[in-house]
């Protein structure tokens, strides 16, 4: 029989519809937000919760299971352990099920009920761990777990591990550079294992270094932007790249969560309160240009997952 398109080959191993899927996301023009804006000043949302998985996790977590099966670091029987704050998990559990690893999940107690809910849907084990310690502790708690069984568990280690950022590299900043039509001026994107920002502020810099790319975060350690770190006081990422930052901005969760409404009743965009920070943020850069500009961003998740 003839491989279809469903089944062809990427480094010995078989790749899915699933697998297939991830990435090449479309790249939408946020029209009535901006409406304040001088025309020229273009504002996009790159749309990475349109991936299967619901997240632009879909991209890192597929990079990363495919590097450790090259590396034989990942292999038949064992299971996949990671931290997560939930969209990496269940991009995991995604990819996991249908290339059949059983996945093991560490993440706080006070992550979301819904990420819960579809991780237990896809058969994952999941360790609440302390909420107070945020994904922190939850790596401590994963780390430790490998450590003792390293036989049993592929730990990726999304946070220090290449394959993350490359993916965006790789992919995101290409697909961004092509959409564009390498127009882009600004990049903006929220950090959590900084992954996105990295690989794709890295990669549009060597294509134009006068892009100029803004790292966002909370504006304080206790903040309800699931996903996102508070640098100052968080443990760094070791993949996280601090130079690649032209500069920074800081977003509240209230400022977030009302972008996120706005992006729901004005754009018909139902994405979650990373999103919202990311585009409140690039907004704030756009206002100050005054000039020809394109602007893009990341919409990182679906909103369903914050419905109650």
């Amino acid at each position: 029989m003839s491989t279809s398109v469903i089944e062809q080959i990427d480094h010995g191993v078989s790749k899915n519809s699933i697998e297939l899927a991830v990435g090449h996301t479309p790249l939408i023009r946020l029209r009535r937000i901006t409406r304040e804006l001088p025309y020229d000043v273009q504002v996009f949302g790159k749309a990475e919760h349109l991936n299967p998985g619901g997240s632009v996790k879909d991209r890192p977590a597929l990079a990363m299971i495919l590097a450790g099966e090259r590396e034989g670091t990942l292999r038949p029987g064992m299971t996949i352990l990671d931290a997560t704050s939930g969209n990496t998990g269940i991009a995991y559990a995604m990819i996991g099920a249908a290339r059949g690893y059983p996945i093991t999940l560490c993440l706080p107690s006070n992550a979301g009920p819904q990420r819960k809910r579809i991780l237990h849907s896809f058969g994952v084990k999941v360790i609440e761990t302390d909420p107070l310690q945020s994904t922190d502790g939850a790596q401590v708690i994963a780390r430790e777990m490998f450590e003792k069984e390293p036989d049993k568990y592929f730990y990726p280690d999304q946070y220090n591990n290449d394959a993350n950022w490359r993916a965006h590299y790789e992919s995101t900043a290409s697909e961004i550079w092509a959409q564009t039509e390498g127009r882009i001026t600004h990049f903006i994107a929220g950090l959590g294992t900084s992954g996105t920002f990295v690989g794709v502020a890295r990669r549009l810099k060597e294509l134009n270094p006068k892009v100029r790319s803004i790292s966002m975060q909370p504006d304080s350690p206790l903040h309800g932007l699931e996903g996102l770190k508070h640098m100052a006081t968080a443990m760094v990422p070791g993949i996280y790249d601090p130079t690649l930052a032209n500069e920074s901005v800081e977003v509240s969760t209230g400022d977030a969560q009302q972008m996120v409404r706005r992006l729901a009743e004005e754009e018909g965009l139902l994405v979650g309160t990373s999103s919202g920070a990311n585009v409140f943020a690039a907004l704030r850069v756009a206002r100050a240009l005054g000039r020809s500009a394109v602007v893009v961003t990341i919409l990182c998740d679906r909103g369903e997952k914050y419905v109650d």
